[in-house]
């Protein structure tokens, strides 16, 4: 089954662009909203590296919910886009002192700190100024996801976060010092999690390192539990909005939290994925020795997923309702590896064909270059095309 799209509105397009299906945007926060509003003190913010889109993250807020930066960048696109900065945590293994000042003055709610070093140089910021900085560590818990290498990011081998053995050290640290305000632990395991399994494995990690620290006496009043719920990227349209209720209820069932205790969450690729294709053209169809291709016009500078993690994304001809033909799909940059699919079953295809790429929401945009001098991709939702 094909996706719905206003290919007559298309037609009258520049392509590549993508294109944002806002009302799916709205039906999957209504969802997080409808999940996660069932549980005492859960809290989502919306992981502003996934799609910084400033009409996508307008819906966003729409819906009350926070939002995770990871630079400072993404603090002032969030602030811009109406986000209040009480609901604004800033990640980031390198923040730099520009970054830091600009999250203290606007007073954002938490720093997500990732080692006594970057905890030090905060406390100095936050000294000249006059201000007290709420952090919270980065614990690294040693759990592997089942995803890709490049996206797992809890394992001791990995750069991000404090290890296990250095937390007490660390809570010791922030105590000692005048303008830090010590308020809870943060964890993100990595991205495109489907088995609720490596949750669960978070979840009794945290158990154990909240067991250690209230045996020193030591209180901590958030649990931040990152994001990395995956989506369907086969089935965009059958599987549109993953299932939040199961993602909530596992954090609910496994996660033992303390009496008055927040419990955080930063969703991106869940939120936005699904509403964002990249709509391109077909420039030629070239025929190989043992294959054709479908060359477009887009390329690995408008979406660089599969090029960099391999990745899949269903690809449709919405131009065409001929019988299905196979075609290595790729695009017009000089790199070997701007290839978008290989293989694929598409609609006999043929010169001036519009094809989506699906399920492009996140991680396309906000990854996009000006590799070979092409231009940035601009930016269509259904709300600007209805009445066009």
């Amino acid at each position: 089954m094909k996706g719905t799209f206003p290919c007559l509105q298309f037609e009258r397009l520049a392509t590549p662009f993508y294109y944002y299906d806002t009302q799916l945007l709205r039906d999957t926060l209504k969802e997080i909203n409808r999940h996660a509003s069932q549980h005492d003190n859960y809290h989502v913010h919306y992981a502003v590296k996934a799609n910084a889109n400033p009409k996508i993250l307008s819906i966003i807020r729409e819906y009350g919910l926070g939002a995770d930066c990871v630079s400072g960048g993404e603090i002032r696109a969030a602030i811009s886009a109406g986000f209040p900065a009480s609901k604004i945590v800033y990640a980031g293994v390198g923040k730099s002192d520009w970054e830091i000042n600009l999250g203290l003055d606007n007073d954002i709610e938490c720093f997500n700190v990732e080692s006594i070093a970057e905890l030090e140089v905060i406390n100095q910021l936050a000294a000249a100024k006059g201000k007290t900085a709420r952090v919270a560590f980065r614990i690294n818990p040693n759990v592997g996801a089942h995803t890709h290498a490049n996206i797992t990011t809890g394992l001791a081998e990995n750069k991000f976060g404090i290890s296990m053995e250095d937390m007490e050290k660390a809570i010791a640290a922030a105590h000692d010092m005048g303008n830090i305000q010590f308020v809870g632990l943060h964890f993100h395991i990595g991205s495109q999690i489907l088995d609720m399994g490596d949750f669960m494995a978070l979840c009794n990690r945290i158990n154990e390192l909240q067991d250690r620290l209230e045996a020193a006496h030591i209180r901590v009043s958030s649990i931040n539990v990152g994001g990395g719920l995956g989506i369907d990227y086969e089935h965009p349209n059958r599987v549109a909005i993953p299932d939040f209720k199961a993602y909530f209820n596992t954090f609910a069932t496994c996660l033992k939290l303390r009496d008055g205790q927040s419990l955080h969450f930063e969703l991106g690729r869940s939120v936005v994925a699904q509403c964002g294709s990249l709509i391109t053209r077909t420039l030629y169809i070239k025929q190989g020795t043992a294959k054709q291709f479908a060359i477009v016009d887009a390329g690995m500078t408008e979406l660089i997923r599969p090029a960099l993690y391999q990745a899949y994304h269903k690809i449709e001809n919405i131009s065409s309702q001929l019988p299905t033909e196979q075609y290595d799909v790729v695009g017009p940059i000089c790199e070997s590896s701007d290839v978008f699919l290989k293989q694929a079953e598409l609609n006999k295809t043929q010169r001036g064909d519009l094809i989506a790429i699906r399920s492009a929401g996140a991680y396309g945009e906000a990854m996009a270059s000006m590799y070979n001098c092409r231009p940035m991709p601009q930016s269509y939702t259904s709300d600007e095309l209805a009445g066009v």
